[in-house]
């Protein structure tokens, strides 16, 4: 990784507060995440934070294991609120583009050199959370099929 990648991950975990209030506040007025209202300000603000805010940790040295703990997980926790599963996604679609928002306005990044940087981190970002969609979902359709498991089993013959 560069370093000018490494300081641009240092960037965003040092603002990983100020991100994760301003992705609380795109979410409660997301026509896309009106359910996202079941999910108390504390849970999302301490999940995203913790993305946010250890994102080096994430793109280097978590594994695929760690990421599909943590996703399954929290799909499996939005089930049980009866978050339909696009507003979950769209959510995790809504962490990803408040972090681009916030490189673009960032006014410290503004030569070539550092495109460049935005780029490799970029492609790492975009990885982890294509990884973390699908595992989220994958926790939301277990918790799914076991109740629809249920439902049938406790259905006379």
């Amino acid at each position: 990784m560069s370093i000018l990648a490494h300081r641009l991950m240092r960037l965003i975990e040092t603002h990983a507060t100020a991100l994760a209030e301003a992705l609380e506040t795109k979410i409660a007025t997301s026509d896309r995440c009106t359910n996202y209202s079941r999910v108390s300000s504390d849970e999302l603000k301490t999940l995203v934070g913790g993305i946010y805010g250890q994102l080096g940790q994430w793109l280097v040295t978590k594994t695929e294991e760690d990421i599909e703990r943590r996703y399954t997980m929290i799909g499996a926790r939005r089930a049980e609120q009866c978050v339909p599963v696009s507003q979950l996604l769209w959510c995790i679609v809504m962490v990803k583009e408040n972090l681009w928002d916030y490189l673009k306005n960032n006014e410290s990044l503004e030569n070539t050199a550092q495109i460049f940087g935005e780029l490799e981190l970029m492609q790492m970002v975009d990885q982890f959370f294509d990884r973390a969609m699908y595992y989220a979902v994958r926790g939301h359709e277990r918790v799914r099929e076991a109740r629809l498991s249920e439902l049938t089993k406790s259905k006379p013959a």
